[in-house]
Formats: structure tokens, C-alpha cells, sequence
């Protein structure tokens, strides 16, 4: 269990499956996230992904969205990444922020993490100023990296933070 000031994450259980499916199924997420036909099952598959750990975000005892974190366990290159997903119906009030720093502080203190990056889309402009109210900086744009919805490619924005500077 991760605790924020506003939100609570703890580990996602096929439990929590329809409340996800639903929230990746709002156009503001299913836009930038996408999926399949099948929602629910797009969504089981994440969690079972053994490289990556996926929390749900908890505000007001509802399950408001996920967030999931996957490391590179190189010595050489380790480094930890973030993607999240909100319900709309709680987005500019803070939390998206507060679970990445929950997450960001237990990525750095109890794992031992120095460097941490997540890559919003590039015309993403609120998630940009959500990362970077909790440390992220730009690094640069990462052109025709993802594929929308769509069918699509869109240019991606390479976030970093270092431990210093977790906000």
C-alpha cells in the first residue's frame, strides 16, 4: 500500500478489473490508452505482465484509475518507468500528481532507484504539467513513437526525473 496525500494505491486484483475496463473505456483514456474490443481483458492482461507492477488509485474509497511502474534492472541502465490513467471524472484535482509522486518517492526511497522517466504524448499538455509539478523535465521529443487509437503514429515526449528532484 502506497498513501499520497489525496489518493491511496495499492496492488490491482482482477477484482478491479470492471472499474478499470470502464474508466479505459472513456474516450479521455481510451483515446491515449487505447485497447481492443475487449476492454476487460486488455486490462487483465496488464496486470498479469510479470514486468510490471500495476496499482489501483483509490480516492474517496472508489477506484479512480491505475498506475504501473516497470524497471530496467540493468546495472548499467536502471532506471524505472511510470504510465497512469485517471477517471475523467476526477481530473484538475490533484491526484493524478500525487499518485506519481507516491510512486516516484517509493520508486527512489524503498527501491533505490536514481532516475525514473515517463513519456506522455507530446500534444498531451495536461499530463505534461501534472509531471512536471512533481520533478519531471523535459528531455525531447520522440517522433511517430506511439500508435493511437486510431491507427495513427504520434510524437512522444521523453519526461526524466532524478532523485533530486523529486518535488
Amino acid at each position: 500500500m502506497l498513501n499520497g496525500e489525496l489518493v491511496r494505491l495499492r496492488p490491482a486484483t482482477p477484482d478491479d478489473v470492471p472499474a478499470l475496463a470502464e474508466i479505459r473505456k472513456t474516450p479521455e483514456v481510451y483515446g491515449r490508452w487505447g485497447g481492443g474490443e475487449d476492454l476487460a481483458a486488455d486490462v487483465a492482461e496488464g496486470l498479469d505482465d510479470p514486468d510490471t507492477s500495476v496499482y489501483v488509485i483509490v480516492h474517496q474509497e472508489r477506484v479512480v484509475g491505475a498506475i504501473q511502474w516497470s524497471e530496467e534492472a540493468d546495472p548499467d541502465y536502471r532506471h524505472a518507468g511510470i504510465d497512469i490513467y485517471l477517471s475523467p471524472t476526477v481530473h484538475r484535482l490533484g491526484l493524478g500528481a500525487d499518485a506519481v509522486r507516491a510512486v516516484a518517492r517509493h520508486l527512489i526511497h524503498d527501491l533505490g532507484h536514481h532516475r525514473l522517466v515517463i513519456d506522455p504524448a507530446a500534444d498531451n499538455e495536461a499530463a505534461i504539467r501534472c509531471y512536471a509539478k512533481v520533478g519531471f523535465r523535459p528531455v525531447g521529443v520522440m517522433r511517430r513513437y506511439e500508435r493511437g487509437p486510431d491507427g495513427s503514429w504520434h510524437d512522444g515526449l521523453l519526461m526524466d526525473l532524478l532523485a533530486d528532484d523529486l518535488t
